[in-house]
């Protein structure tokens, strides 16, 4: 029998992780890379949204903001996803995957319609910040199972492409401010509404969707609940072999005893002995990361209405070879995650990004770069650095143990995007009001060194994760043999 009923044993053993990963891949995961990536596009929408919506905002006619109001309602959207990622990353690993990714994306439906009848800063601000709170609780939900559920072997690539698929939301988002603020088409005060408002509706889509999916099997099994998740695989085993034909049968086994909850003063204790130079590389480049993205992203639009005279209502098509960079580089390195390794790959690109934000940010400083060309350098530029983002999550959601993956994602992103992601579009809005390119460059230059940094760290201390279980990665604290922490 693949997995024991007796959950009260002390020690039980099963062959579920096995069989999860040796699976070809099929119809099923693909339905699961759909219903579960669909966080990252709609994370790419909202801050597209915002972005090439903050000059139309400024406006006396809709809600009057100023540039640095513009960066403070993107630091408060970072801020509601931090404390929305340690909020439920913890009940992730209490109560499953399941029943958070049916909740996060439900408080981000609610609050994205919210926003959409706001009428001022502080109630525009208040909604964002809920936004935030639904999205960062995705994070720590979907990575943790999305990780549990596909094959080691693709692991890179598949968490790679998802986390790119932010630019698809991305693209979808500019697109809305195209046709949203084309003049004529709307009100004034009615075309930005309707952008957020339309997050709201495919949302309900995907809820549908994602009713249908299963608790992560791995979760179940080091919960005790071994006849679920035995049950969950064999539908699993019994889908993929429709399509693929049957296989032969696991006989990989792993020993598991039956614990009590992981609590907060064995996290803490966990990561400064055992995981700390994981808990170093984790902040490292969590922190990093969002502050070069959060920082440029969130005021692009700025960038392009304040030193190149773009009009707000052209915004969007600036957007669209920049996204088309950031997807693509997921996308087509995603792959050498896998095969060249973890190490190598997080090191190049994150130096890549580094160096090459410099070297973009000292040519807009000097005028070199008008808004065309500044954009196809920063839509090559991001190639590497949307990668260099993506192997972060990839890297916070594999290197801890299953009892703490959830939480220990929401750790890392809190602290990482609190530093970073909060600091810095506030910070850029500022730079930027000051309409000095010498003082946006300086913030470049910031952002751009964090990344190199992060580079030297990755190649010191990454984990050579590709191809591997994760029980093999970070073994669980369940696993038998495990010595329990206090």
């Amino acid at each position: 029998m693949a997995a024991t009923d007796r959950a009260s044993a002390e020690t039980v053993t099963s062959t579920l992780p096995a069989r999860l990963d040796r699976l070809p891949w099929s119809r099923w995961h693909w339905r699961v890379v759909a219903a579960l990536g669909v966080t990252w596009i709609l994370d790419g929408l909202e801050v597209t949204v915002v972005g090439s919506l903050g000059p139309t905002l400024e406006q006396d006619g809709t809600l009057g903001l100023t540039a640095a109001e513009v960066g403070w309602a993107g630091s408060a959207y970072v801020a509601g996803a931090v404390l929305g990622a340690l909020f439920f990353g913890r009940l992730a690993d209490t109560l499953g995957r399941k029943p958070l990714f049916l909740a996060t994306l439900s408080v981000y439906l609610v609050a994205t319609l919210l926003t959409a009848g706001t009428w001022d800063f502080w109630s525009f601000a208040f909604c964002r910040f809920l936004t935030g709170f639904g999205i960062g609780g995705e994070y720590a939900a979907i990575n943790s199972a999305i990780d549990e559920l596909i094959p080691a072997r693709v692991r890179g690539l598949v968490d790679l492409a998802i986390n790119g698929s932010f630019w698809l939301g991305a693209a979808g988002g500019a697109a809305l401010s195209i046709v949203l603020l084309e003049p004529g088409r709307f009100a004034e005060d009615v075309g930005w509404r309707i952008a957020f408002a339309f997050g709201a509706v495919l949302t309900v889509a995907i809820l549908l969707v994602r009713r249908h999916l299963p608790e992560s099997p791995r979760w179940l099994m080091t919960r005790g609940r071994l006849a679920e998740a035995e049950a969950v695989v064999a539908r699993i085993e019994e889908e993929v072999e429709r399509e693929h034909g049957p296989r032969e049968e696991c006989r990989e086994a792993f020993g598991l005893r039956m614990r009590a909850h992981v609590t907060w003063g064995e996290i803490s204790t966990l990561l400064v002995t055992r995981y700390r130079r994981r808990a170093v590389l984790g902040f490292v480049l969590m922190g990093s990361q969002a502050f070069f993205y959060n920082a440029i992203f969130f005021t692009y639009a700025l960038v392009l209405t304040s030193f190149y005279g773009v009009p707000a209502s052209e915004v969007g098509y600036y957007i669209f070879p920049f996204a088309l960079g950031n997807f693509l580089g997921p996308l087509l390195l995603g792959r050498l995650f896998d095969s060249a390794g973890r190490r190598t790959m997080i090191a190049a690109t994150y130096g890549i990004a580094g160096v090459g934000l410099l070297a973009s940010g000292y040519a807009f400083s000097v005028d070199w770069l008008d808004a065309g060309t500044m954009t196809w350098c920063w839509s090559v530029l991001f190639f590497f650095a949307s990668a260099a983002a993506s192997s972060a999550y990839l890297t916070v959601s594999e290197i801890f143990p299953l009892e703490m993956r959830a939480i220990s994602i929401s750790i890392f992103y809190a602290i990482g995007t609190g530093l970073g992601g909060f600091i810095g579009p506030a910070l850029y809005g500022t730079l930027i009001g000051t309409g000095n390119r010498d003082a946006v460059f300086l913030g470049y230059a910031v952002a751009g060194s964090l990344m190199t940094g992060a580079a030297a760290v990755a190649a010191w201390l990454g984990i050579d994760a590709e191809r591997k279980p994760l029980e093999t990665v970070a073994r669980p604290l369940s696993a038998a043999g495990e010595k329990p922490h206090s």
